[in-house]
């Protein structure tokens, strides 16, 4: 992801925060139900209570506030969850007016718990299926810097003007999307996140798009979306994780995310259905999030919808996935792998699943772009059908030697009466496809 970001300063007075030459920042406090500065975990998730840092947010020309890390503030969907990802270019539509912050005209927010030791995520709408989470407002609270590592200054009355990092800009064209952190284990939970370095440098091969304006699309602790292109994909804003891709250990960098209490839960154990000899279906390794998704439909062959956080599969519609295999996989195996935790196991995503039957997966031999349609995606060859797709199991698909320094594109559909949209994300339990490299 990448992100442009119009000078816009929040100036804390009387009524209302001005529009100045510069940017300047604030922290953001919660009132109501739960009510507290609002804190970050270091892969940007935001939080009311924890004792985590202070963050800081910058507020755009556009309505979009970035944090002092420049990672974009997006509203996950589809649970609308308030977090700031790697690469993912600012969800639009916020305002500070008097001190009160709204999105869209609204100033409502909800606190909803991840504990039960007053740790709250925020959203917009009440999480599905949390039945205590508490309605609160957010107000600008003191001034604070940017690009100083998500921590507020102490100056209470004019804030230092400071402009916060540029997003790192990404070679091939590959929208912003989740591009999990380095190689390194997920993160352990009792581990308060390290503030991550003020301005993120471009991750090695996988790196994560520079974020392209609001436009149809990534793209995570983690990612979203991603909206430019970042090395191979196209993806806007999604969540995308720091590094090559995966989530670091303890105190990890920009998007790796570290569960608030629990730690990062490895998928379940595959049902049998994938390959025995290839990689683990987990992410406990060092392993490539997509950085392009692109759903295509047979109804609508011409029809390019651009890049998307969810992959897709059903009667009318597949998805393809762009892979940035990085060089220093060279030598080493490498295995498709697909993940499909329960739904309660979930902490950021969501699915919809309905029907019965399994998933085809195909290896393309074009890769996919924000103009790929059904009848412009090339021949695609499948390597494995997973029968009998189930919610708490996890797949190996594919396993390969690793093909460095390349992009590869598969593509998914369904069989059977199966239909699946899911939001893919790394942070716990990932769900969706992953190269997983061993």
């Amino acid at each position: 992801m990448k992100y442009a970001i119009t000078p816009l300063a929040f100036a804390v007075g009387s009524s209302a925060l001005a529009i100045r030459q510069s940017q300047q920042c604030v922290q953001l406090q919660a009132s109501g139900g739960a009510s507290g500065t609002l804190e970050q975990l270091s892969d940007g998730q935001n939080r009311v209570g924890g004792g985590h840092d202070a963050a800081c947010y910058c507020l755009d020309g556009n309505g979009g506030f970035t944090d002092s890390n420049g990672r974009g503030c997006i509203l996950t969907p589809p649970t609308t969850q308030f977090q700031c990802d790697v690469g993912a270019s600012p969800t639009n539509g916020f305002s500070v007016n008097g001190g009160s912050v709204t999105y869209n005209g609204n100033p409502k927010f909800y606190a909803c718990p991840v504990n039960d030791n007053g740790e709250y995520n925020v959203y917009t709408q009440p999480a599905p299926g949390q039945a205590k989470c508490v309605e609160i407002t957010l107000g600008a609270g003191q001034s604070c810097g940017a690009g100083n590592g998500g921590g507020a200054s102490q100056s209470a009355s004019q804030p230092a003007q400071s402009q916060p990092p540029q997003a790192s800009q990404p070679t091939a064209s590959q929208p912003g999307y989740s591009v999990p952190p380095k190689e390194s284990q997920p993160p352990k939970e009792t581990q308060p996140p390290a503030p991550a370095p003020p301005a993120p440098q471009p991750p090695k091969e996988s790196q994560p798009p520079a974020p392209a304006p609001p436009a149809p699309q990534p793209p995570k602790e983690s990612q979203p979306p991603k909206e430019s292109q970042p090395p191979v994909p196209s993806q806007p804003g999604y969540p995308v994780p720091p590094k090559e891709s995966q989530p670091p250990k303890g105190s990890q960098p920009a998007p790796s995310k570290p569960a608030p209490s629990q730690p990062a839960q490895s998928s379940p154990p595959s049902n049998g259905n994938g390959d025995s000899n290839g990689c683990p279906a987990n992410l406990n390794g060092e392993y490539q999030y997509p950085h392009l998704i692109v759903p295509v439909s047979s109804s609508q062959p011409s029809s390019a919808p651009g890049t998307s956080y969810n992959g897709k599969a059903n009667g009318d519609v597949c998805s393809l996935f762009n892979f940035d295999i990085p060089q220093s996989y060279s030598g080493s195996s490498c295995s498709l792998v697909f993940l499909f935790p329960q739904q309660k196991d979930l902490e950021t995503s969501s699915y919809t699943v309905s029907g019965s039957g399994g998933l085809e997966f195909s290896k393309c031999e074009t890769n996919a772009s924000e103009k790929s349609s059904w009848d412009n995606k090339g021949t695609c060859t499948t390597v494995k059908t997973v029968d009998n797709v189930t919610p708490g199991n996890s797949y190996t698909v594919l396993s390969e030697s690793c093909p460095a320094g390349q992009t590869v594109t598969f593509q998914m559909c369904a069989t059977g009466g199966l239909s699946l949209d899911y939001f893919q994300d790394y942070n716990p339990s990932p769900i969706g496809a992953y190269v997983r490299e061993c």
